[in-house]
C-alpha cells in the first residue's frame, strides 16, 4: 500500500477540514507549494490535491493546482470541480497522474463511460460516503443509492481506481471506517484508495491488511500525529 499526503485548497491556502464541514477548518498553511515540498522532502512520491472551492462552485484554485502538478516534483492526482471533458484534459495536460472525478462520475454514467474510454487508467472516481450513503457536490447532497451497486458498475470501466472517503470521520483522527473500506475492496475489482480518519500506523496497517491499495492522509500528517518520514518509508508500494 502507498501513503499519499493530501493538499486541500481553499482561498489559495492549504487547509484541513473536520468531518467534511467547511465551517470546521483545523489547519491552514498559506503557501500550498511549501506544504507539498515538505511532503516531497519527507520521502513521499505521490500527492492528492483537491480544489475545495471548485468542488462547491465558490471559485477556483486552478493556477495553484497547475503549479503543484508542474513544480512539486511529485506524481499528483487532482480532484475538485472536475465535471467535463475539458477539465480532465486540462489537468492531465498539466501532467497530473490522474483526474479525480466525483459528482459528474456518479450522476452521469454514460459520460463517465465515455471519459474512461478516452482516458483509460487516468480517471479516479471519488466515492464520498456519509452515513452509509454516497454524497456529491462537495459532500452537500446524498444520492441515496446502494454503495455496492455503484462500485459494481464502476468495475466494468478502465478506471485508475476508486477513492472512498468516509466523510463522517474525515479530519477527526479517530480511525478509518474499516468496515466501509472492506466493503469497497470486496465490491470492486478496481484499486481502492482510502481516505478519512487515518491517525496511526496501526490504521494504515489495518487498511493494508484489508486489501486497500493506497491511503490519502491529511490531518494526521499536518498535526504530526503520524511521523511523515516513517510513513513515507514504510508505505511506498
Amino acid at each position: 500500500m502507498i501513503a499519499i499526503p493530501a493538499v486541500d485548497l481553499r482561498d489559495g491556502a492549504c487547509v484541513q477540514l473536520v468531518g467534511g464541514s467547511y465551517a470546521e477548518e483545523r489547519v491552514r498553511i498559506a503557501d500550498p507549494l511549501l506544504a507539498a515540498a515538505s511532503w516531497r522532502d519527507a520521502g513521499f512520491s505521490r500527492l492528492h490535491v483537491v480544489d475545495l472551492d471548485a468542488a462547491l462552485g465558490r471559485g477556483s484554485n486552478g493556477a495553484i493546482v497547475e503549479r503543484l502538478v508542474r513544480e512539486s516534483g511529485l506524481d499528483v492526482q487532482v480532484g475538485g470541480g472536475i465535471r467535463d471533458e475539458a477539465d480532465i484534459e486540462r489537468v492531465l495536460g498539466w501532467g497530473a497522474r490522474a483526474a479525480v472525478v466525483g459528482t459528474r462520475a456518479l450522476t452521469d454514467a454514460a459520460w463517465l463511460a465515455a471519459q474512461a474510454a478516452r482516458f483509460p487508467g487516468q480517471i479516479i472516481v471519488a466515492a464520498d460516503v456519509r452515513g452509509g450513503q454516497l454524497t456529491v457536490r462537495g459532500w452537500t447532497e446524498s444520492l441515496g443509492e446502494p454503495f455496492e451497486e455503484t462500485l459494481a458498475a464502476l468495475s466494468e470501466l478502465p478506471l485508475a481506481g476508486v477513492l472512498v472517503t468516509a466523510v463522517d470521520v474525515e479530519g477527526q483522527m479517530g480511525g478509518p471506517s474499516l468496515e466501509l473500506m472492506q466493503r469497497a475492496v470486496r465490491g470492486t475489482r478496481l484499486r481502492v484508495i482510502a481516505s478519512g480518519g487515518i491517525a496511526t500506523r496501526d490504521d494504515l496497517c489495518a487498511l493494508e491488511q484489508r486489501g486497500v491499495s493506497a491511503a490519502v492522509i491529511g490531518m494526521a500528517l499536518y498535526t504530526g500525529a503520524l511521523d511523515a518520514r516513517s510513513v513515507a518509508r514504510e508505505f511506498t508500494s
